[in-house]
């Protein structure tokens, strides 16, 4: 095999989120340099193994490694039973506080959106994919940042550099030892929309991959077939790179990464290409590629 399954990290300051977690993650996040005790969520998008064999691995390792902080971790009805089951024959063991939220088709009766993670910087939502079993797809945003910080207005204001900074630039108004306050607008630009990074994966082409996607800096769509095989590409729940660029386009997203192609697929140059008649701004996942949001 070339391509390792399913797995994606994203990475922010001292703290990472884990989408899907296939068998093998557990040697891909060491590879990749990123320490288990600062992953604080793990999303699932379904229990296929190739996109949850590796979580009772991981989640037992950070156990061995004495982690304390609390994990969310987010799939469908199933993962409760599941390890429950393998922690019962001694296999699984979760020694922190794990924080577990299950999803089912009814969870969506009232509305189509979920709100799975929040921490001051960024949220998670999810709405259901249309795959063979049910599936979640998900949308991390991060919140509304302060606009950009104008050291040369701040000198010309007699503000001294250090710790009156950074609370401008958190957004709260400082007072000066002549007594002047100063405001956070006098320094700061205008707010920052946050970057959001869309994840739909495994599913035909649908409403609600479109809405996890509108305006996403980053989708991460699957395209397992090339377009000309569509037919069996719907039979077995799942999208063609040209599905795929047309989701994007759809959404307006800024960019596209195409990921969990077939294994007939040795050379994966046909998919980019019939992306990028759709949508240019595609790229091909890899193992252990990085991309900047």
């Amino acid at each position: 095999m070339r391509r390792n399954v399913s797995g994606l990290a994203v990475v922010g300051e001292g703290e990472w989120w884990l989408f899907d977690c296939g068998e093998g993650t557990q040697m891909q996040i060491t590879r990749a340099g990123l320490s288990p005790q600062k992953l604080v969520g793990i999303f699932i998008s379904h229990l296929h193994g190739d996109h949850f064999n590796g979580l009772p691995g991981l989640l037992s390792s950070m156990a061995l490694d004495n982690r304390e902080k609390e994990l969310t971790l987010v799939g469908p009805v199933g993962i409760r039973d599941y390890l429950d089951l393998l922690a019962s024959l001694k296999i699984c063991y979760v020694g922190y506080p794990l924080n577990l939220i299950e999803f089912n088709e009814k969870s969506f009766a009232d509305k189509p959106q979920a709100l799975v993670y929040e921490s001051p910087r960024l949220t998670v939502v999810t709405r259901s994919l249309d795959h063979r079993v049910f599936a979640l797809g998900f949308r991390l945003e991060e919140k509304i940042r302060p606009g950009r910080f104008n050291l040369e207005r701040a000198r010309e204001l007699g503000i001294p550099a250090g710790p009156l900074y950074s609370q401008l630039q958190s957004g709260k108004a400082v007072t000066l030892a002549d007594g002047r306050v100063i405001p956070p607008s006098e320094v700061l630009g205008e707010p920052r929309p946050g970057k959001i990074v869309s994840y739909c994966l495994d599913t035909r082409p649908c409403v609600n991959a479109v809405k996890l996607a509108e305006n996403a800096d980053w989708l991460i769509h699957e395209a397992t077939f090339t377009e000309d095989h569509i037919e069996e590409s719907h039979h077995f729940g799942h999208s063609t790179a040209v599905q795929a660029a047309e989701v994007a386009a759809e959404a307006r997203a800024r960019r596209l990464l195409i990921t969990h192609f077939s294994s007939r697929y040795t050379d994966v140059r046909q998919l980019i290409d019939e992306a990028r008649a759709i949508f240019p701004d595609t790229y091909a996942a890899e193992d252990l590629a990085e991309f900047e949001v």
